[in-house]
């Protein structure tokens, strides 16, 4: 396995970027480039598909929304709870990964709903480091008890509990992915001991979003190395770039 490892942390997470971005460039900006051209939905449908193709451009333009949505965009989030059990497992302060998850999703909340709803503040649906930090706060909790309660039948339930406990506050609160993205987090942390046990566990966890699993093609090919330090790059590029994108929609209304 260790012969064919080949991607080491930065790539891992310049591929989750470069995805995501792919991904909100097609939630954000084609709704509006739609419209322009008349296309009517951009729920995913075969008959719509092969009507649209039959109407030249504009069906183009919802065939490439679809890929950049459906396809490509959505291999970023479940790089991005691998690496969260990676940082996780080796970060020197869990204390220090939490409050700087807590500060990106506040520091990204206000360009998210700008982005994505077009106001300031939009209660109803949270950016995505506020699943990520639930996720992060979950496994620290089950870190403990894996640490401090010797009786197994005690260590599972309390980790049942607080699994509970994260997805329900997850959907409370209208993170993205929601329980979902809770899930997927736990089973990933639960399997992390076995690469290829924690692949299929991710690749199941993800099964209701038909692409996600080809994440695990490139999961599959990091050796364990972190690569360049761009942390702060990385952390910063989320807001930045829905900015961007937000400010790009204002000038096609």
């Amino acid at each position: 396995m260790q012969k064919y490892s080949r991607i080491n942390g930065s790539t891992l997470k310049l591929i989750a970027l470069i995805s995501m971005l792919t991904d909100h460039t097609a939630a954000v900006i084609f709704p509006y480039l739609m419209i322009k051209y008349e296309v009517y939905t951009i729920d995913f449908s075969m008959d719509y598909a092969s009507m649209a193709l039959s109407q030249g451009g504009a069906g183009w333009l919802y065939i490439l929304y679809q890929i950049m949505r459906r396809g490509i965009g959505r291999l970023a989030f479940p790089i991005y709870c691998f690496l969260l059990i990676e940082g996780f497992e080796r970060t020197h302060s869990r204390a220090k990964y939490a409050f700087r998850l807590f500060l990106f999703a506040l520091i990204s909340e206000v360009p998210f709903d700008l982005a994505f709803h077009g106001q300031r503040v939009y209660l109803y649906y949270q950016n995505v480091f506020f699943t990520l930090l639930l996720g992060l706060l979950m496994m620290w909790a089950m870190k403990e008890l894996e640490e401090r309660v010797s009786i197994p039948v005690l260590r599972w339930a309390g980790m049942g509990a607080v699994f509970l406990a994260a997805a329900f506050a997850a959907e409370k609160i209208y993170c993205d992915y929601g329980a979902n993205g809770i899930i997927a987090i736990a089973f990933l942390y639960l399997f992390r001991k076995n690469k290829w046990h924690q692949i299929i566990a991710g690749i199941l966890a993800f099964l209701w979003e038909i692409t996600a699993p080809l994440a695990f093609l490139f999961i599959g090919f990091y050796n364990g190395e972190r690569g360049l330090r761009l942390k702060y790059v990385f952390y910063l590029f989320y807001p930045l770039h829905l900015l961007i994108l937000y400010y790009i929609s204002t000038m096609l209304i």
